[in-house]
Formats: C-alpha cells, structure tokens, sequence
C-alpha cells in the first residue's frame, strides 16, 4: 500500500478505539449491570404465574358446546342423556333455546368421578356429525344447589312459564282423577293409547331365545328413542354397521354388527343400560 494512506487508517483505528473505549467506560458498564440487575430482578418477582384461562377445578357439572344447532332442543337432551348416562348418575341436562346459548348443554352428575370420566372419554366424541368440546361448568347448577343449601333464588320466570307449569299440574291432576298414572301420560300430556297401559292379565308364555348373530333386538326403549341416539350408543363397540328402527313399533330396533363376537360385546356392555331412568334397555339376538 502508498505509504501516505497509512496515516489515515492509523488516525481511523484511533478514533475507533477511542469510541469504544468510551462506550465501555467503568460509569457506563456499571450503569448496564444495574439496568440488568433490576430487569432480572422484575422477572423473578413472580416465579410461579397464575395459568391464563381461568378453568374451572373438577366439578359435578360439565360444559359442552360446539353441538349441532340444527337439532331440536328435545331430542338434544335426550340424546346427551343417552350418550353421558354410562358414565354415572345424571341429575339433570340443561340446554336453551336462547340465541347466546344454542350450541351449549350442561350435564349435571351425581358425582364428580362422573363427570371427570365423561369429560376424558366423551372429548371431541363426533356428536350429531361435530366434535363436542367439553370443560367443567364454571357455575353451580340449581339442583347442586339446592341440595347443598346455597340456592338463591333468581328472578321471578316470565308469566308464560308459569302458566305453562300450573297446566301440567292441572293435567297431571286429572289424570290421577281419571286413575291414570302421570307417567303414563302422552307426549302432550294426553290420556296414553291402550298399547301403553299395562296388561295386567295372563303373562305370555316366554319363547326360546335365538341363537347368537350379528344382529341385537333392543326392547324397551323409550318411544322418543332416535335412530341417531341409538347410533351413538353402539356405535362405541367395534364392528357396529347400522340401526334400524321399526316406525310402527316404537321402542324396539335392530342393531347390527360385523359378526357374533362383536354384537355379543355390545349386548353384554349396554344390557339393562338406562337411556332414560324408567327404561332399561332389554337386549337379545335377534331372530333370523
């Protein structure tokens, strides 16, 4: 290199150092580890964050939304009841017509083992075609509370309600006057057809049980019993195929499986199970 460019990278190497020799002067590197200091001091102050969300702990009562909101409020309950009730007692199952609550149900257990069951196992079920996303309720229920004693009453219910209960108690009433027992009363609260009274003459002579096949007779279903319902039931054994369902006779159905091992798992597994708490389910093979 020309000796006369020398000088000035001498001079810039000076001036280089110099700067930063300023920049870590003793005042300014002190004043860094200072800053440091209260910084890591400011994330130590609380070690141990709250976890962000909110869950609620375990409890009696579990949330579920993301449900099918073309289904009928009915039928919704009486399919949850049908889905949840292997897991224990239910209390009750509560679902709204409300705008802000479609898609959402309560179930409300017993015990909290049940629940806590029902939530590990029932976790994305594909319920009516949707995955269901269940939690613990952050609320007591009314029937939890009442039977532990901190119910407090709500706000009066609208006048229509009102009416709408003081009707049934005047229909329950005549049909006791009438010797019908209420839960024998029809979907409407109407006197029952006479193929829902019971016979109270000769017993039938009982016939002999089929062979074992592919193929499950369930009895005693409720009458409000769904194809859909039923699917969800069985469909948890392997090798489930289909339900089929008999328009003119409510409260039978015909499972099938893949073959006699597979029907004999789910009939051992749902037999005497309770869709409902009057109607345990009677399950043989069917006849061929």
């Amino acid at each position: 290199p020309s000796p006369n460019r020398s000088p000035i990278r001498a001079q810039k190497f000076l001036e280089k150092l110099t700067t930063t020799e300023v920049s870590t002067s003793p005042a300014k590197v002190a004043a860094r580890r200072r800053r440091g200091a209260m910084s890591e001091a400011n994330q130590n102050t609380n070690p141990n964050p709250a976890p962000s969300g909110g869950e609620a702990p375990p409890n009696v009562t579990i949330y579920i939304n993301n449900l099918n909101e073309k289904i009928k409020l009915e039928e919704l309950k009486k399919s949850m009841h049908a889905v949840f009730s292997q897991f224990g007692k239910i209390l009750e199952v509560l679902a709204f017509k409300t705008l802000k609550h479609k898609g959402q149900a309560w179930v409300v257990f017993e015990e909290v083992s049940s629940a806590s069951n029902a939530l590990r196992q029932m976790q994305g079920f594909p319920f009516y075609d949707k995955p269901m996303r269940i939690q613990y309720a952050k609320t007591k229920s009314d029937v939890v509370a009442k039977a532990d004693g901190t119910f407090v009453p709500r706000e009066k219910r609208k006048r229509h309600e009102d009416k709408g209960r003081k009707k049934k108690d005047q229909q329950d009433a005549n049909q006791a006057g009438m010797g019908l027992n209420p839960a024998y009363a029809g979907a409407y609260g109407a006197a029952p057809p006479f193929s829902q009274i019971p016979y109270m003459g000769k017993a039938a002579v009982p016939e002999a049980p089929a062979p074992p096949n592919s193929i499950l007779f369930v009895q005693n279903l409720p009458h409000q019993s769904t194809p859909m319902m039923l699917q969800m039931l069985f469909c948890q054994y392997p090798g489930f195929k289909e339900v089929r369902m008999v328009e003119a006779k409510p409260g039978i159905a015909f499972i099938e499986y893949g073959d006699e091992m597979q029907s004999t798992v789910a009939m051992q597994a749902l037999q005497g199970f309770k869709i409902t708490a009057e109607n345990p389910m009677l399950i043989t093979y069917a006849k061929k």
